[in-house]
């Protein structure tokens, strides 16, 4: 099995299999600094694994979804699990859109504790943000190895113990 295939495969264990997962998200801001440098926001989300990316329900006008509009450019955490990644964040749309209606079903399984409580599904605005993860880095046993995934070229590579 390859770098990547493992890296992969620990994601998919970590994170997937229908699990609702709490993950940091940082956009950028839309407005800069007093020093007009850009800042960074970040919040903590729902999130669904699947394949190299994570899916959000979210309100379409949120300040996130600003921010993504403004700069698509996205990191993620996720905490005590060890895995950092930057990606790209795309508005999918309403999530009653028919082209989002299996993801839709996975998204209502994964969060169905409470998905209704919080999403109003007859609000346009009520829409699936996925972030499609570009690289990052999978860390084992506090630093013991490292795996640094490039999920664009499909490869990955390996610092420390071997896995």
């Amino acid at each position: 099995m390859s770098a990547y295939e493992k890296g992969m495969e620990i994601l998919e264990t970590k994170f997937g299999n229908n699990k609702d997962n709490i993950i940091a998200l940082a956009t950028i801001a839309t407005e800069s600094n007093a020093d007009g440098k850009p800042r960074p926001v970040v919040r903590d989300v729902d999130a669904y694994y699947e394949d190299g990316t994570f899916y959000v329900v979210t309100w379409g006008a949120s300040t996130k979804m600003q921010q993504i509009a403004q700069n698509s450019e996205v990191s993620i955490a996720v905490a005590f699990e060890w895995f950092t990644s930057s990606g790209i964040g795309e508005n999918l749309g309403w999530v009653m859109k028919p082209e989002n209606t299996q993801l839709r079903t996975k998204l209502r399984t994964a969060f169905a504790k409470w998905y209704d409580m919080a999403n109003n599904e007859s609000d346009e605005n009520c829409c699936i943000l996925a972030i499609r993860l570009t690289d990052g880095i999978i860390n084992i046993n506090h630093h013991e190895t490292l795996i640094y995934i490039d999920f664009v070229s499909k490869t990955a590579t390996v610092r420390g113990k071997d896995i």
